[in-house]
């Protein structure tokens, strides 16, 4: 039951972020039980109140504004009033919500008259640059030039009037705004933390049952009066029809339509393998909620037709509505989060049993929510009394604690199977390692919850505990999300399960859905719709870096514009390096070197061009400039040296990709030079990367540069008193016969030296491919051994004679041990002498024990 628990909770999070969303789409603020601060309206307050000095009307009135100028004296009258009520610290809510956008409304006005005269306010601010800095003592400047500075500078002051007036009174706007918005909340911070009365008082509970059965009663007596009246009877006789249709639908949707997206999900999902059986596990699982939402809206749509959602009556209505829907997405979130039976994609790793009780929790805690919801507005309707509320609002408080504690265990449960499953001395992964904290939390919140509702905060114990719960249920929805991401990422690009799990294309799309659900975290825990309009608009009018701004939108566009430039010049170099290149004469290397010279090129004017178009005054950075050839200067030596020797590379091209070089004690073929450093592979398929500083400053060997031709080199040694001549025809013969020798020029046998063991020749020959050096030298050698055998030519090997100046010392005496029964010894006289002999030395040097 833990496990199920855990996902009922999961499922009714969803559908209380559902519930938030619509309602801030409605401009509703998320309530929090608090009784309303009674005043008197801030309007109402301010005519008491004379109206303060304004400094931008003040202003606005010594100088000509524009005729589609704010009206400064409107709003300092607007401002007053705020000031006022922020002061006396008395209105209400509501008051102070629409002072606020009031307030609002004039800050646009004022943001827009910022904008006016931009363009002719930089020209004349041009215009008086273009003029030079004035000059320092009188009479140094012509007087035409001064008199051109003077006019400009009155033009500009007299343009730039009506802007400096929008900025004062943005200023103040602004001020106002966040005085308001600080008022909103420190007053929902007392309403959390003011304690109501207890509900485990017994002198409550009479009042609380007699208030509830009140309204039992009342929206009965209500009900049956609609039903039983004459006007009721004849409009259900006109819409007989219609309410048979809606009838008639809510039921088949309720009672049928799940299990209709189940059978035929049964089919498609039988014939889909791999990645699209789970995207299309993902959409039938979305009919299977939608299906019966469907059929709880045609049943509100009857009762509507019959007349029956007005006034109490509407109050069981409400509670089904609120039930029903909340079971039904939480249902549905359960589902995707633990997974049905032989489904592959839960995201939580529990047995079988426990997905089960985790998916009925869920949908069980939907429910409980949906009770939550309907007393919060039956407190509000019928004006409960605090205590009626702390003690109506107890018993779901309790059932949704156990149900977050159980989930809590569920939680815990997946998080020490992880674990378990996982390879010895891995641990659990980031997600399992969160999931556990989150368990853990959601079981503390489960027992001290109802402990503190038990003492009378009752407000502070529902926020915790119901926005807890949304926030949860939301972060499963995203990992649902996730989860359909990369099987749809699978789908699309043809990969298998496992591929799709390591791919990172997924998890970014995931990223991204998770910046876009934060304003949703956001209003789950109380911000209101307006601060995170401010947050916004805040955001928008960008960040300064020094004097340039950068906001999204130039963000935005410096993306684009550099992702254009990127895909135009990679274009650009596939049309070289597959059209153009190879129908001209230039190597390999030549054309790699090309490719890259414009790949570089291209990739610098990309981000000239979009930092221009996001309108980024280059000219600020020039002091990161400067910083940065500090930098250069003292850490970044080795990087720049290896950059510019790059750049040396592909220009001169003393080594191109599959030349055979030796640098640096390194010998193998270039596979490829980039601006820092080349790859080399050597001939054992070892990658070795050498820093490009390398080739220009130390010794470089190409065997192959700009051909593959090379020398072979073979030494021979004959013994002495054979026929010279005879062998270097020999030799020849072998060499001109091999089909990779080159003769032009022709190869070369010649009778070196008379060496200490042997008549020493040497051949060398070109070869047309130095690279197949290692296999003609040993064909050529195989060649050699057999015609010299042929012709009793004979390879002489080194001969050494050794000479021991003491050889009794290597014969010591030796000792033979009798057995038992035999105490003999042998008189070392009566032992033969060792030899001396040259051969019997030689056998004891050889150690081969003869």
């Amino acid at each position: 039951m833990t496990r199920t628990l855990g996902t009922i909770l999961a499922a009714l999070l969803v559908g209380l972020a559902l519930t938030v969303t619509s309602a801030v789409a409605q401009g509703e603020e998320p309530e929090i039980n608090a009784p309303m601060v009674q005043s008197m309206p801030a309007q109402e307050e301010a005519q008491t109140v004379e109206v303060k000095a304004s400094p931008a009307a003040e202003l606005a009135a010594t100088v000509d504004m524009p005729a589609d100028a704010p009206d400064y004296e409107a709003w300092a009258k607007v401002a007053t009033r705020a000031e006022q009520a922020l002061e006396t610290g008395r209105a209400s809510e509501e008051a102070l919500s629409s002072l606020r956008a009031e307030v609002v409304s004039w800050r646009s006005q004022f943001a827009d008259a910022r904008g006016e005269n931009a363009v002719r306010i930089t020209t004349l601010k041009t215009q008086i640059e273009a003029l030079g800095p004035p000059p320092g003592e009188e009479g140094s400047e012509s007087g035409t030039r001064t008199a051109q500075r003077e006019a400009l500078n009155d033009q500009l002051a007299l343009i730039e009037t009506p802007v400096v007036v929008a900025d004062i009174a943005h200023a103040r706007a602004d001020s106002i705004i966040s005085e308001i918005d600080e008022l909103l909340r420190s007053r929902t911070a007392d309403t959390l933390f003011t304690p109501l009365p207890s509900p485990i008082n017994p002198a409550h509970w009479p009042r609380a049952l007699s208030d509830l059965g009140a309204t039992a009663t009342s929206m009965w007596h209500e009900a049956r009066e609609a039903v039983t009246s004459d006007t009721h009877r004849a409009q259900m006789r006109q819409s007989f029809a219609a309410l048979a249709v809606f009838v008639g639908l809510a039921v088949i949707l309720l009672l049928r339509g799940r299990r209709w997206v189940v059978k035929a999900g049964n089919k498609v999902q039988g014939i889909a393998t791999g990645p699209a059986r789970g995207v299309w596990g993902f959409l039938i699982s979305l009919g299977q909620m939608i299906a019966p939402i469907l059929g709880v809206l045609s049943i509100f749509i009857a009762v509507s037709i019959m007349g029956l959602l007005d006034g109490r009556p509407g109050y069981f209505f409400d509670l089904l509505n609120y039930t029903l829907i909340y079971l039904i997405i939480a249902r549905w979130v359960g589902s995707r989060v633990f997974g049905q039976p032989g489904a592959d994609w839960a995201v939580l790793n529990l047995v079988d049993v426990a997905r089960s009780e985790g998916r009925f929790e869920a949908a069980a805690l939907g429910a409980t929510y949906g009770v939550y919801r309907f007393l919060d507005d039956l407190y509000v309707e019928e004006g409960y009394s605090e205590a009626t509320l702390a003690v109506l609002s107890l018993p779901v408080l309790l059932v949704g604690a156990i149900l977050m504690f159980r989930m809590g265990r569920l939680l815990r449960s997946h998080s020490m199977r992880a674990e378990d499953e996982s390879a010895e001395g891995e641990g659990i992964g980031f997600r399992d390692r969160t999931l556990s904290l989150a368990g853990g939390a959601l079981m503390v919140i489960g027992v001290v919850g109802p402990l503190v509702h038990l003492t009378g905060y009752v407000n502070f114990a529902q926020y915790v505990l119901w926005n807890t719960a949304l926030s949860l249920a939301l972060v499963g929805l995203l990992l649902a999300l996730h989860r359909f991401y990369t099987d749809l990422y699978g789908l699309i690009f043809r990969k298998s399960v496992e591929e799709a799990d390591q791919a990172l294309v997924p998890i970014l799309v995931s990223l991204l859905t998770l910046v876009i659900a934060t304003p949703l975290f956001a209003l789950i825990w109380g911000a209101r719709e307006a601060e995170l309009a401010e947050i916004w608009a805040s955001v928008g009018e960008g960040v300064s870096l020094g004097e340039a701004v950068i906001t999204p939108s130039d963000i935005l566009i410096l993306i684009v514009v550099f992702v254009i430039g990127y895909t135009l010049t990679r274009l650009v170099q596939g049309m070289l390096r597959a059209t153009v290149l190879p129908k001209t004469s230039i190597d390999v290397g030549g054309r790699n070197a090309i490719t890259s010279g414009i790949g570089y090129v291209g990739y610098f004017l990309a981000a000239i061009i979009a930092i221009t178009a996001a309108g980024i005054n280059l000219s600020s950075l020039a002091i990161v400039a400067g910083a940065l050839s500090v930098g250069v200067g003292f850490g970044l030596q080795a990087i720049v040296s290896n950059f510019v020797s790059g750049i040396i590379l592909l220009i001169e091209r003393p080594i191109s990709e599959g030349d055979w070089i030796s640098v640096g004690g390194h010998m193998g073929i270039v596979k490829d030079i980039s601006v820092r450093s080349t790859r080399i592979e050597t001939f054992d398929r070892q990658d070795v990367v050498v820093p490009n500083s390398d080739f220009i400053s130390g010794t470089v060997t190409n065997y192959t540069r700009g051909n593959k031709v090379g020398r072979l080199v073979i030494n021979i040694g004959v013994a002495y008193g054979t026929d010279t001549r005879r062998v270097s025809e020999i030799l020849m013969e072998i060499v001109m016969d091999h089909p990779l020798i080159s003769v032009n020029p022709a190869p070369q046998v010649g009778f070196m030296a008379f060496g200490a063991d042997s008549l020493d020749f040497q051949i060398r020959a070109m070869l047309s491919d130095v690279t197949m050096i290692l296999i003609v030298q040993d064909e050529i050698n195989h060649t050699i051994a057999e015609r010299f055998s042929e012709e009793g030519i004979e390879i002489p090997f080194a001969q050494r004679d050794i000479w021991i100046r003491n050889p009794e010392t290597l014969h010591a005496p030796q000792r033979h041990e009798s057995s038992a029964q035999d105490t003999t010894r042998t008189d070392p006289a009566d032992q033969p002498a060792a030899s001396n002999s040259p051969a019997g030395l030689d056998a004891d040097v050889d150690g081969d024990g003869d």
